[in-house]
């Protein structure tokens, strides 16, 4: 059910009445299935930060909700709502926020609104409940409002700009790859920092105030105007970076936190080297799994074992053919070459979506016989303006979430350590996500929220978690558990990211929550459909 969900998520890298009683989480219930950091501001965490008179007061006026496009469907409402670009000005200039809801299928026993967030950072919240709203609603128990938006600085709100055309973006881009060579990586570390020139000259003050705080801060006034006391609130992926920084904030306003495919929130805010290595950190050991489940399902099920090697071995003999020299792409279009680099950026997707596995094997296959067109085609997806576009985005959101502390300069230093922890992500996630950070980026937080990262809910925040999840690692769900000062991880025995093969335990772990706040056991593991099946 919320698989449905999850797959679109892939496709790129509540609120509660107040006179509803909150239910106990249950005790003794049997499992269903086998750093210090600071805060970067001169205000005191909490609802009474910036803005908090004018977020007081936007309560009281609500959201105009109108019915969305046609092509949208039933049961969705869309609205545009302003707030404070620099929530310590409140009173200044103003920025719009594209807003969408989905009504409750059980709208009698109506418990609130629950508030979802697709992660990236960047992506878009507004696409979220328009594709998969009844799926969320599911979730939910069909007694929630689903609402969603686009976080300031993306997609319908505001979005952050580097360009004046398409034509200048497109030229700018044409035939950039993620490099893995000495001479690419010097033209691609310029290229970033003309990067970071042109994002200053479009987008100007907007990158100054598009923090995670920033928007955890709209989140809060969201909350407000749908009327609703407290706040029920699902993220997914970067999305439980929000919700961490949400409650940390706001902690007594947190009715239920589901945060599934959790971040670890003290890497990626200490500075851009050490969220790069966290990024990249985990990917490694789920291709080691692909490759044993691969090997294990067979020939009739997996091509990489059609031959006298094992899968292991045939998938390092690619790579080390693909780093000496290019392989022909005669049926990619236009047909062209699948290089090192667009090996690895292959990787990047593949890893998330597990149902997609055998047919990722049987691209590794063919390119190991000489045909590398359906990679190269795949690696190209992530080399259009479009993919740069996106990954800019989330670019200028993490560099103030937290800056670099190398200059670009340093690349041979940061690729170096990065690779030490992640082989296969390394390259990608230092050259779009660390090097812009580290080229005079022109964006400097107004605020930014670094911790602490303890703070105690009244109810226990639910974390879920793959123990492979090649995009945010086992290892740190279990640190985020310990950290936060009330949480209960459900661990789900399955691969991807985020939870994304099927698995019933999960979805009525999901339900339980938050309908009744009722939370697992501590230490309750859920099975998922397997890979190659």
């Amino acid at each position: 059910m919320i698989r449905k969900v999850l797959l679109m998520l892939i496709s790129i890298c509540g609120l509660v009445a107040a006179a509803l009683p909150l239910a106990s989480p249950a005790n003794g219930m049997t499992p269903i299935d086998g750093s210090n950091v600071r805060r970067v501001t001169n205000l005191a965490a909490g609802a009474a930060g910036p803005g908090a008179a004018a977020a007081a007061a936007a309560g009281q006026g609500g959201i105009a909700w109108k019915s969305c496009d046609k092509k949208f469907g039933e049961r969705l409402q869309c609205a545009r709502v302003s707030v404070p670009l620099n929530w310590h000005r409140p009173a200044g200039k103003q920025i719009q926020l594209a807003v969408i809801r989905r009504l409750a299928s059980d709208q009698k026993h109506l418990i609130g609104s629950m508030f979802v967030n697709p992660g990236g950072p960047g992506e878009s919240g507004v696409d979220l409940v328009r594709d998969s709203g009844s799926d969320f609603n599911a979730s939910g128990g069909g007694r929630f409002n689903i609402v969603s938006w686009d976080p300031r600085g993306t997609n319908r709100s505001d979005p952050v700009r580097c360009f004046t055309s398409q034509a200048s973006e497109a030229r700018f881009w044409r035939g950039v790859h993620i490099p893995t060579t000495v001479a690419q990586s010097r033209a691609y570390a310029r290229r970033a920092t003309e990067l970071a020139r042109r994002c200053g000259q479009v987008s100007g003050q907007l990158l100054n105030n598009i923090s995670t705080e920033d928007t955890a801060r709209d989140l809060n006034r969201l909350r407000q105007l749908v009327g609703d006391r407290t706040l029920t609130y699902f993220g997914l992926s970067y999305g439980t970076l929000l919700g961490q920084t949400y409650a940390n904030l706001f902690p007594t306003r947190v009715r239920a936190m589901l945060l599934n495919a959790v971040v670890n929130a003290v890497p990626w805010v200490k500075n851009a080297e050490a969220r790069t290595a966290y990024q990249a950190g985990s990917a490694d050991a789920v291709f080691t799994q692909f490759v044993a489940l691969c090997q294990g399902a067979g020939p009739a099920r997996c091509a990489l074992t059609r031959h006298p090697e094992t899968a292991a071995q045939r998938v390092a003999g690619l790579f080390r053919r693909a780093r000496r020299a290019p392989i022909p792409a005669p049926h990619a279009s236009p047909p062209g070459v699948l290089s090192y680099s667009d090996l690895l950026l292959t990787t990047f997707s593949a890893l998330r979506s597990p149902d997609g596995w055998p047919r990722y094997a049987r691209e590794l296959d063919a390119a190991a016989s000489g045909d590398g067109s359906a990679l190269e085609t795949l690696a190209r997806q992530m080399l259009t303006p479009n993919a740069f576009a996106k990954a800019t985005t989330s670019t200028a959101i993490q560099c103030l979430d937290a800056p670099a502390g190398q200059p670009v300069s340093a690349w041979p230093r940061v690729i170096k350590n990065v690779s030490r922890t992640g082989k296969l992500w390394g390259p990608y996630q230092v050259w779009s996500q660390w090097a812009p950070c580290a080229a005079n980026w022109p964006g400097h937080a107004t605020e930014r929220y670094a911790g602490p990262w303890n703070a105690k809910t009244k109810t226990p925040i639910l974390l879920i978690n793959n123990v492979y999840d090649p995009a945010t690692g086992y290892s740190g769900a279990q640190r985020v558990e310990r950290r936060l000062g009330n949480t209960v991880l459900l661990t789900v025995a399955s691969y991807g990211h985020p939870t994304e093969l099927p698995s019933p335990c999960a979805d009525r772990w999901r339900v339980r929550y938050l309908v009744n706040l009722v939370t697992p056991p501590p230490g309750t593991v859920c099975g998922a459909q397997r890979p190659f099946r």
